[in-house]
């Protein structure tokens, strides 16, 4: 059976609630945005998320958009690294327990942790320590680890790797396998414009960016012109808007959609999840209006919690308006 694959960093998320950013200053982060620690700096910063009271999920880009397909019914795969520790047990099981099939390398030290800082308004800003995730390599990429992958979604945050994501996408190209990425966050963007777009142009056919990430991708700060200069590079553009709701081009085709207005608690994994809900109903022939819908209907699921934890009776209300797009 032709699968979703996901690849990207292993990850365990570790939220908490704030009452407002002051924190986020404290520590020097970016708010809404992703910022990479060390050892001495996950160390200060778990100390301080012990004394906050926080929550645990697996996490990580593609692993979150996985996590969606799990719950569509979707038999995704995962491939990723983990050490064999607390955390990376934690991972393997939850990938088992949810229906994602786990191809998980193992590495010495420690796995790695998304510490998440969630703002009063829902925004939310990662402080994340790679560990073992980043000791995924060119080397470990094998014809064998896209077995019966018909598309292969790419985690934006592996271009900080290029052999890496040379390889991926060397590999999945060579097999004939679709390719979608998901640009990640907006100082990662920038930071790797010009590697990005070469990557779009020679390999990607579906590209996920938010308003931040197409404006630092393309230049253009009106999303629909940004879908448009991406679409230029790859076959099909989707920019998400927030509460505007998210469009697309292809081709000559321009769709939008709004958003469904939910009370938002937390946006992590809503971009995520958008994609999973895309790329369910894009490979099964679904038009692209009805691939957006599908998107904004996980994304705005998910927002209305904290994590990526949806309760049963979500996922049947999801299954069913999905079956109705």
């Amino acid at each position: 059976m032709a699968k979703i694959t996901g690849i990207g960093n292993a990850l365990t998320d570790v939220l908490v609630r704030l009452t407002d950013d002051a924190i986020l200053a404290e520590l020097g982060l970016p708010k809404g945005g992703m910022k990479l620690i060390d050892d001495a700096r996950m160390h200060d910063i778990t100390r301080l998320m012990h004394s906050l009271q926080p929550t645990r999920a697996t996490g990580g880009s593609a692993s979150n958009t996985m996590l969606a397909l799990a719950h569509l019914g979707a038999q995704p795969v995962f491939i990723g690294c983990v050490a064999d520790d607390e955390y990376g047990r934690f991972f393997r099981n939850n990938c088992a327990e949810t229906g994602i099939e786990a191809r998980l390398l193992t590495a010495e030290g420690h796995s790695g942790v998304a510490n998440t800082f969630i703002s009063p308004d829902g925004e939310r800003t990662f402080a994340t320590y790679l560990g073992a995730a980043a000791s995924l390599s060119a080397d470990h990429i094998t014809d064998d680890l896209f077995r019966e992958t018909s598309l292969l979604h790419i985690e934006g945050y592996l271009s900080c790797n290029h052999a890496l994501t040379d390889a991926i996408c060397h590999t999945a190209q060579r097999l004939g396998v679709t390719m979608s990425l998901d640009l990640a966050s907006y100082n990662l963007v920038e930071s790797e414009r010009a590697y990005l777009s070469q990557l779009v142009e020679q390999y990607i056919d579906i590209v996920f960016a938010n308003e931040e990430e197409s404006a630092a991708f393309t230049g253009c700060t009106d999303p629909e012109a940004a879908a448009e200069a991406i679409a230029q590079r790859c076959k099909v553009a989707v920019v998400k808007v927030g509460s505007r709701g998210a469009l697309a081009v292809r081709g000559t085709e321009h769709v939008s959609v709004p958003a469904h207005k939910v009370e938002v608690v937390d946006t992590t994994a809503a971009g995520d999840f958008f994609a999973g809900g895309f790329l369910y109903a894009y490979t099964r022939g679904a038009t692209l209006e009805q691939c957006l819908q599908a998107g904004t209907l996980l994304g705005g699921q998910v927002i209305q919690t904290v994590g990526t934890r949806l309760p049963d009776a979500t996922w049947d209300f999801i299954n069913q308006q999905i079956q109705h797009l």
